[in-house]
């Protein structure tokens, strides 16, 4: 890892929560070494190579708690016929025909163009959800691959499904189990595993049981769909009698390190569940709003002690438009300006997602601009016409930071996009391989659904 010093630097920092200008940042080994005023340290430190941040906001890099990598050629897809009616038919027509159109290959570039779209939205480390039932053996190396010449942190897992019948639950079963165990061969602070599963409603007793099973040498947790719409609680009602998050429970999937994503439709009763269990819950308004599913009551999940972060659902990696969405959506369901208050996004976007993210890199401190720190940055050239302070810093980011000011990222203290150039990928190459590819993606899938 090379050494690094960011100078004329106006660090914002989330924790704690200051506004500091003319500073400069040592970067050693890939971790924040120094941090002081800009003439001082580059005298001290001369001879290291100098990025210039010209006066730019550093803010910590950003963290995804939920996306899908493979969901990227679905970007202009337009679904023959009527319009479907509800979520169940958008995974129907839309995406479980998606899935099953992908080659190891397109999943190699779906994964590149999520990577690209990350490193332009100053996105440091994304949580991912992955699915490709007609290429699953080895899918999960060929993501963690892109990762790594992307230069930024991953941590994967395959969705087991049984929709695809048994022997693709199986198969996704263990490309699970054989990426939690090249993971705990290398103990790598850039790519981590945990255990996919798609969602109570697409999946049996028999293979929760055998998931669960095929998990507990590793002490990993799970990435789980939860009540994202009413079918996955009418479903486990009639298949168990009893609500998804106590099925869940039953089959041991809940825990401090599972993380269940969405949860839109859980009770009081579930509520409880999930705060007993220590299970994290990831919140995707703009994908929910999209799906027309509802929206989850977040700030009733963050007052019963339910560690909620923020996810992208798959839609585009500068998160700081996700943090927006969830600062307004709240507002239009409640018709209460009080929810989801600028305080509130801050909280589970910055704090909870670092939070989530250390538990898969234990060694590492992030989130956070500190001596000891990762060296995980976004560069972003926003000139405030109003002050700019630590107190008032959520709702400049909230309203008035858009994707086209971020101008450098930096991840594990490696400069991966310069001045809006990306410097460890072929952009253009990857984009235009993308074109070429996406004709016979969309063909495949739509053999595949029948239309």
């Amino acid at each position: 890892m090379a050494n690094l010093l960011l100078t004329n630097a106006t660090i914002l920092n989330w924790s704690p929560r200051v506004v500091l200008p003319n500073q400069a940042i040592l970067i050693r080994e890939g971790r924040i070494a120094k941090i002081g005023d800009s003439e001082s340290l580059t005298a001290n430190e001369g001879g290291l190579p100098i990025y210039d941040c010209e006066g730019a906001l550093v803010l910590p890099g950003a963290i995804c708690a939920h996306t899908h990598f493979y969901g990227a050629f679905a970007r202009g897809m337009a679904i023959p016929g009527v319009p479907p009616r509800d979520f169940p038919e958008i995974l129907r027509r839309l995406w479980w025909g998606l899935d099953r159109a992908l080659t190891l290959d397109d999943v190699r570039y779906s994964a590149l163009l999520c990577l690209i779209d990350a490193i332009h939205g100053g996105t440091t480390t994304l949580i991912d959800h992955h699915a490709s039932p007609n290429a699953i053996d080895g899918s999960l190396s060929v993501i963690a691959a892109a990762v790594e010449e992307a230069g930024l942190r991953g941590v994967l897992c395959y969705e087991v499904t049984d929709r695809d019948g048994a022997e693709r639950a199986q198969a996704g079963i263990a490309e699970n189990v054989r990426f939690l165990r090249e993971m705990e061969r290398r103990q790598d602070d850039r790519l981590a595993a945990t255990f996919g599963l798609h969602a109570s409603l697409t999946l049996s007793e028999e293979t929760l049981r055998a998931c669960t099973t095929a998990n507990e040498p590793f002490g990993s947790g799970f990435h789980i769909h939860l009540a994202e719409h009413e079918a996955d609680e009418e479903d486990s009602l009639a298949r168990s009698g009893v609500r998804t998050t106590l099925r869940l429970k039953h089959h041991r999937i809940l825990g401090a390190r599972t993380i269940a994503a969405h949860a839109v439709h859980v009770d009081a009763s579930e509520v409880a569940l999930l705060r007993e269990t220590e299970t994290w819950v990831t919140h995707q308004p703009r994908s929910n709003m999209n799906n027309g599913v509802g929206v989850a009551s977040l700030d009733e999940l963050l007052r019963a002690g339910i560690k909620v972060c923020l996810g992208n659902d798959g839609f585009s990696h500068f998160m700081i438009d996700e943090w927006r969405a969830a600062y307004l959506v709240h507002k239009v369901a409640k018709r209460d300006p009080r929810a989801a208050g600028g305080e509130t996004i801050l909280h589970i976007a910055a704090e909870h997602n670092a939070a989530l993210a250390e538990m898969f890199f234990p060694t590492l401190t992030l989130g956070v601009i500190q001596p000891g720190a990762a060296a995980d940055l976004m560069i972003v050239a926003y000139d405030p016409f109003t002050p700019l302070t630590g107190e008032n810093a959520p709702w400049h980011v909230l309203f008035g930071v858009e994707s086209r000011m971020v101008v450098g990222t930096i991840c594990a203290g490696k400069v991966v996009m310069r001045n809006r150039e990306i410097t460890t990928l072929d952009e253009r190459k990857i984009l235009s391989e993308a074109r070429a590819r996406a004709p016979h993606i969309w063909a495949r899938y739509a053999a595949l659904v029948g239309n």
